[in-house]
Parts: C-alpha cells; sequence; structure tokens
C-alpha cells in the first residue's frame, strides 16, 4: 500500500507538491502548538498553586501583574472585578499564547482548504492536459499512440495531485479534530482564568487582614452606621414585644371588669322586679 501511495506521489508536480507540503505543515504545526499552549497553562497553573499569597511569589510575569492589579483595585472604593482585571492581563502579557490558540482552532479549516485547494488545481491540471490530447493533430499511428500514453499520464499525474491533496486534508483535518477534543486548549485557558479568579477571591480578605490592602474611605463610617441601624430595629422589636404583652394584660382585665359589670346589673335587675312586684299598703279607713 504504501508503495502505490509513493508512486503515486511520483506523478505530482513541483505545485502539488508544495500544496501537500503546506497541509502536512500545518497539520504538524497544529499539534505541536496545542501540546505547547497544554504545557503553558499546566505551568501556570502549577505556579499559582504553590504561590504563598504574595505578587512576588509568582514565577510568571502575567501572575505578578494580575496580582498587583489586584491589590490597587481592591484599595479603592468600589467592588473588585478580578475577572476583567484575568482578561485584561491576558490579553496583554499573553498575546502569543492567544495568537497560538486561534491558530489552532483554525488549523482544522485550514487544511481542509488546503486539501481542496489541491484537488482542485490536480482536476483543472487533469482536465487541461485532456483537452489538449483530444484536441492534437492526428499523425502516424505510432506517434499517435505515442503521444496518446503520454497524454494519459499527463492526465494521470493531475488526478494524482487531486486525490493526494484530498486524503492528506482529510487526515490532517481527523487528526486535529481528535486532538482537539482531549486536549482543549480554549477549556485549559479558561480552567486557569477561573483557578485565578478564585485565587484572588480567596486571598484578597487575607490580604486585607493583614494590612496589606487600605480600606477604603467612608467604609468604617459606613459600617458603624450600619451597626447603629440594626440595634435602633431591634430596640423597635422589643418596645413592640413589650407593648404586645400590656395590651394582651389590658384584654384581660376588661373581660374581668366586663363580667362584674354584667353581674352587678343583673342583681339591679332582680332588685327591680321584686320591688315592682312588691304589693302596695292599701288606704287607711
Amino acid at each position: 500500500m504504501i508503495s502505490n501511495i509513493l508512486a503515486g506521489l511520483s506523478l505530482i508536480d513541483a505545485t502539488g507538491l508544495t500544496i501537500l507540503a503546506t497541509t502536512l505543515s500545518t497539520l504538524l504545526l497544529g499539534v505541536v502548538a496545542t501540546l505547547w499552549l497544554r504545557a503553558r497553562y499546566a505551568a501556570l497553573d502549577k505556579d499559582l498553586r504553590r504561590s504563598g499569597g504574595t505578587q512576588d511569589a509568582f514565577d510568571h510575569e502575567v501572575l505578578r501583574n494580575i496580582m498587583r492589579d489586584a491589590v490597587e483595585a481592591a484599595s479603592r472604593p468600589g467592588e473588585l472585578n478580578s475577572q476583567a482585571i484575568i482578561e485584561e492581563r491576558f490579553q496583554t502579557d499573553l498575546r502569543g499564547l492567544l495568537f497560538t490558540e486561534r491558530f489552532v482552532r483554525s488549523g482544522t479549516g485550514l487544511v481542509i482548504i488546503l486539501g481542496l485547494l489541491g484537488t482542485f488545481y490536480g482536476l483543472t491540471l487533469s482536465i487541461g492536459k485532456i483537452v489538449h490530447l483530444v484536441a492534437g493533430d492526428a499523425g502516424a499511428a505510432a506517434d499517435v499512440a505515442q503521444g496518446v500514453s503520454q497524454g494519459l499520464s499527463s492526465a494521470l499525474s493531475g488526478m494524482a495531485v487531486a486525490f493526494s491533496n484530498s486524503l492528506v486534508g482529510v487526515l490532517a483535518a481527523v487528526i486535529l479534530t481528535v486532538l482537539g477534543i482531549l486536549a482543549n486548549v480554549s477549556d485549559r485557558r479558561t480552567a486557569v482564568m477561573v483557578q485565578i479568579e478564585t485565587y484572588l477571591a480567596r486571598t484578597m480578605p487575607r490580604l486585607a487582614v493583614a494590612g496589606g490592602i487600605a480600606t477604603p474611605a467612608g467604609f468604617g463610617d459606613a459600617i458603624a452606621r450600619l451597626d447603629g441601624a440594626v440595634a435602633r430595629f431591634e430596640s423597635a422589636l422589643q418596645t413592640f414585644a413589650s407593648t404586645t404583652t400590656d395590651f394582651h394584660d389590658f384584654n384581660a382585665h376588661l373581660k374581668d371588669n366586663v363580667q362584674r359589670l354584667s353581674l352587678a346589673f343583673g342583681d339591679l335587675s332582680t332588685t327591680l322586679k321584686a320591688q315592682l312586684g312588691a304589693p302596695r299598703p292599701g288606704p287607711r279607713g
């Protein structure tokens, strides 16, 4: 099989070989770039895990810059937007890695386009040679047979260019696609950025307690006002509770007074009935 492939490659002209070599070079660069990016992001992750929590403890400049920007942002009033700081530093300090990542993402489509380019070039070359063969002047029988043989050989060389580039382009696209699934550099970069953001969220409060970060102006006054408001609210709740208890006692006493009044009115009613029903004394004779 390999000998047949090599025999077919021997029919390809210089332009076809150039396209084929470009496709293979793109495949090789895509594989190397993917492995290199994975190694660089792994190094950032390792440096982040072994750090002691200060910006001078990092070996990579991008991590030192992120830590410095986070400390400066935390010393100013307002909420710390660590995600924006990380993205800005990646765009500024890691331009080469991001460019290589874009090349890796475009590698699959690039090798397919190169394969199609070689295919159309080979087909165009083959059709042109066949047309030239058919349109040639008829000569002697031996000359005609020799011309047909040479023309078919030239036409087949064009077909070899077409199918060889198609085969190599599709194979390279399959390899890059599988490699992208197994070692996705975009997901690896996103994971590192999330770990950096988590690290900042865990480290900034410790630095603030240790005095490494100044407290924003007015923050202590706001905390004091909040404590005062909470204290006043608790006092209002206690007053309301005591008022509710007094109201409950008033209701209990009112119920007793109403019952007493009812008994008093009952006695009064009985007395009045007795007085009205008693016989009146007659006139004296």
